[in-house]
């Protein structure tokens, strides 16, 4: 049965429930909560590094093989075979593709900050994000985007507006990614994802989708005590984690909304366009 969200995205394997959910576990990604709001990172500082060399690497190999077909096609000896040339030129396709996909691979892996926090308010029911650009699914970008390597995404949601979804990467290890899928409110059409939970084995990011739903229900499944700073450690969490990464004051106080009133006089303090 496929996506019940459209567009469906490549390598789609399921649509993930929300509610409550038994197979949960915050893993070592939890690293701020209290009762109302819970910080989880996306990415390991030790597949951050892993990846970035992977990428560096492949696109080190990819441009000498480019630069080998060019030589090839620019310096062509009409004496030889002339299927050796077609050869060339066909193959500059595949490579200009593979850097178009590795590009963002290695932007994400360098401009990935202290392992891109996602913020979860389950009183005013809002997700907040502050992410590389190029911290996503996508295939294709505008090679355009690529002058910006610093671009960033800083965004809030509406939380019944995110439906997880799990992808296949189609890596060699059989990884699964766990992606929120952003909807116009109240279809199922999207305009937009987020990247939740990237590369994992099986089924292991499903507990941490697990356990953001029993969070976001108050269930007592979801207990904060497993996170990496202590609830009394806020102030710590915010300047180790938050300070000087780019989240407009607005936000950082919106963390601690606690009603959609407290919300809307911080926006309006700041004057946030609504």
């Amino acid at each position: 049965m496929p996506s019940k969200y459209r567009p469906q995205r490549f390598g789609w394997i399921g649509d993930l429930e929300k509610g409550k959910n038994y197979l949960t576990s915050p893993e070592d990604r939890l690293i701020y909560a209290n009762d109302n709001y819970c910080v989880l990172k996306r990415k390991k500082l030790s597949n951050q590094i892993f990846y970035l060399c992977i990428a560096l690497i492949a696109i080190l190999l990819t441009c000498i093989v480019t630069y080998l077909l060019i030589y090839l096609i620019v310096y062509f000896n009409p004496r030889t075979d002339r299927n050796l040339l077609y050869l060339a030129i066909f193959t500059l396709l595949p490579c200009s593709i593979t850097i178009n996909v590795l590009i963002p691979e290695l932007y994400q892996n360098i401009f990935t900050r202290r392992g891109s926090p996602i913020i979860f308010n389950r009183k005013t029911s809002k997700v907040y994000v502050n992410e590389s650009y190029f911290f996503s699914f996508r295939f294709w970008y505008n090679p355009l985007v690529f002058l910006h390597p610093n671009k960033r995404r800083i965004k809030e949601y509406d939380w019944a507006d995110l439906h997880g979804v799990a992808i296949h990467n189609y890596s060699p290890y059989s990884l699964v990614s766990d992606i929120l899928m952003v909807c116009k409110p109240g279809t199922n059409q999207t305009i937009d994802h987020i990247m939740f939970d990237p590369a994992r084995n099986g089924v292991g990011s499903h507990l941490i989708w697990g356990w953001v739903n029993n969070y976001m229900i108050f269930d007592k499944l979801a207990d904060p005590s497993r996170s990496i700073y202590p609830t009394d450690q806020e102030d710590k969490f915010k300047q180790e984690i938050i300070n000087g990464q780019g989240w407009p004051k607005w936000m950082i106080e919106a963390f601690n909304a606690t009603t959609q009133d407290e919300l809307t006089n911080i926006k309006q303090k700041y004057q946030v366009k609504q």
